[in-house]
């Protein structure tokens, strides 16, 4: 089992020039801005990096973190929230588009979906555009702390059935409050990345 020894803030970049050299193998993390990804991200940090707001929509950069010097883990800015204007929504999304784009060390990409909510048509794009590039990802359900076993199952059926899901993609049903699901997904992260490379 992968252990987490040393986390760092490595730096925040808008534009693929600023980016760090892609030395490392990359995880990124994107979803909803609502959805959760910084408290997910400090879970599997065990440590609070990420900024966590109660406000939607506080991640406006691309924050990249180093996991155990071997790793770079990269926190996107999150879509589809209303409350910001157009041209920020805009932004943010060539941000996005950017990323994909331009880095070639990408392994993984970690797509988070809200479990209180179906998942929307940006979750679908997210999903559908991933897949066009070609970019390996898997789904992390985040906040399941209030359901049980028979509520996760139905869960995990919605998702599949929703976002249109090869079987072999994994879904990972979490929460970042009390720990549920964190230790498989670290697994998973470093043996895919362990098997790339």
């Amino acid at each position: 089992m992968a252990t987490i020894k040393k986390v760092e803030f490595i730096k925040s970049a808008v534009k693929p020039k600023d980016y760090p050299p892609p030395v490392k193998p990359e995880v990124a993390v994107v979803g909803r801005s609502n959805v959760g990804k910084s408290s997910l991200i400090n879970a599997i940090f065990k440590r609070s990096i990420a900024k966590v707001s109660a406000n939607p929509g506080k991640t406006k950069l691309v924050n990249f973190f180093s996991l155990n010097d071997k790793i770079y883990f990269v926190d996107l800015p999150g879509y589809g929230y209303a409350a910001v204007s157009k041209k920020e929504r805009e932004k943010w999304k060539e941000m996005i588009e950017n990323y994909f784009y331009n880095r070639d060390n990408l392994k993984l990409v970690l797509l988070l979906v809200d479990s209180r909510y179906k998942p929307t048509n940006l979750d679908i794009l997210m999903k559908e555009w991933l897949e066009s590039l070609e970019i390996p990802y898997v789904i992390v359900a985040t906040k399941v702390d209030k359901l049980n076993q028979s509520e996760k199952a139905r869960l995990k059926k919605q998702i599949k059935d929703t976002l249109d899901l090869p079987d072999n993609t994994p879904i990972f049903l979490t929460s970042a409050k009390e720990g549920t699901g964190i230790k498989e997904l670290v697994s998973y992260i470093f043996t895919t990345l362990d098997e790339n490379n």
